[in-house]
């Protein structure tokens, strides 16, 4: 017998005893499932942390009272004891850092309509108080107008530079420089735009006013806010140089004494990545844990039903082995039944498991993403528990006596 008839008589097999075959694929496709589904939605929230990280410019890290990002519900409660960043040590630090890194600071404050004549946006503008330097260090192109100026600082000008959302929605049909919006109360003059940006973390970058951080002081009051610090180095070779700047720097301005550990956190793009990938590494180590205990508990039913199968088609095994059959080509034909009832159900549980995790990151607003490299290794273990599994009945099968088999009733 060819391969491909031996082939079409396992899938004839199978479609006779159509219920068993379908139980039997369903538990190999819950424990691929549950592996593929929590990789899927793994990889779609690594891909996003990374994309995200492209909101920071190149050579860039954030100094601040908390850490810029962290998987612990208690993480506020962890740092609430620091003290706050406030406006003159993150100024001193500034001047600190002048000549050898570009710093940036910042306070942001959500959740604000925009107006501008007869004209609202939902209330979910970001009023962002910054300097000079927000626009290099967050990666923003300047598309009209001027970026906010040392002198807008220190004067604490009411003047903005606004999203390409706010452009949108604001002044579809006409240019908005020198025209006031009104934004939380206040009037500010718009001075500048930035070009689009799209969104990073589910979040769009371009629905935001930004003002100098001495205005958003002025307005907000200083009492309770900790300023996030944004440090782009000159060149790749020189972060490292200028990240232990930073830390000297900021240990000054803060008063440490040399035995103090830091009140204060570093964090670069690297480190984020690599705490995402810590707590991504222990939460795929479970579901492995989890998807094998399913799978080996599913390739014993594989097992369990292949001897039934074997039990049931005693009689014919001893008709194809009269008329020549030989015995590898039943040990062949009942070990594919085996595969294929273990890779159907694999694909099955592959499937599944892709569109729950993709639907689990649209709800979170998180990138789409087909896992290639863990659908591959679901189906090579599929492959391998339909084999380990349906080896035993396989030589059963073709070891029967064929005047025995003939005989069975």
């Amino acid at each position: 017998m060819t391969f491909w008839e031996t082939l079409r008589l396992a899938f004839a097999a199978l479609a006779a005893n159509k219920l068993r075959s379908v139980l039997t694929m369903l538990g190999i496709s819950v424990g691929v499932f549950s592996v593929i589904g929590v990789m899927t939605v793994i990889s779609g929230l690594r891909a996003s942390i990374e994309s995200g990280m492209s909101t920071l410019g190149a050579n860039t890290f954030q100094i601040g009272k908390y850490p810029s990002l962290t998987f612990s519900r208690n993480a506020r409660s962890l740092y609430a004891n620091r003290r706050d960043i406030d406006y003159p040590e993150a100024t001193r630090f500034k001047e600190l850092m002048a000549g050898g890194a570009a710093v940036c600071l910042q306070l942001s404050r959500g959740g604000i309509t925009a107006a501008y004549l007869d004209r609202k946006t939902n209330p979910n503008v970001s009023l962002i108080g910054s300097d000079e330097n927000y626009a290099a260090n967050l990666s923003y192109d300047l598309a009209s107008g001027r970026n906010l100026e040392s002198g807008d600082v220190e004067l604490g000008r009411p003047v903005c530079v606004i999203g390409a959302d706010l452009v949108a929605q604001l002044f579809a049909d006409e240019n908005p420089l020198g025209h006031i919006l009104r934004l939380g109360g206040q009037n500010y003059t718009v001075v500048g735009t930035l070009a689009a940006k799209g969104t990073a973390f589910g979040q769009s970058q371009d629905n935001l006013l930004v003002t100098p951080l001495t205005r958003w002081l002025e307005i907000y009051s200083r009492a309770g806010r900790s300023i996030k610090i944004s440090v782009q180095a000159a060149s790749a070779p020189a972060l490292a140089a200028a990240q232990e700047q930073a830390v000297g720097a900021m240990r000054l301005v803060r008063g440490l004494q040399p035995e103090d550990a830091n009140d204060f956190e570093l964090t670069s793009n690297e480190s984020m990545i690599a705490a995402f990938n810590s707590i991504a590494g222990v939460v795929a180590v479970g579901a492995f844990v989890v998807s094998a205990i399913a799978l080996v508990a599913s390739g014993i039913g594989v097992m369990n039903i292949m001897l039934v199968s074997v039990t049931e088609r005693t009689r014919e095994i001893g008709i194809r082995k009269s008329i020549g059959a030989r015995r590898r080509s039943i040990l062949v034909q009942f070990l594919l039944e085996a595969v294929t009832l273990s890779l159907i159900g694999g694909v099955t549980g592959i499937a599944a498991g892709v569109v729950a995790g993709n639907l689990g990151a649209l709800v979170m607003h998180y990138a789409l993403i087909f896992p290639w490299g863990w659908a591959l290794t679901g189906l090579l273990v599929c492959g391998f528990i339909g084999v380990t599994f349906g080896l035993y009945p396989a030589w059963k099968a073709a070891r029967l006596d064929p005047i025995e088999a003939l005989r069975h009733e």
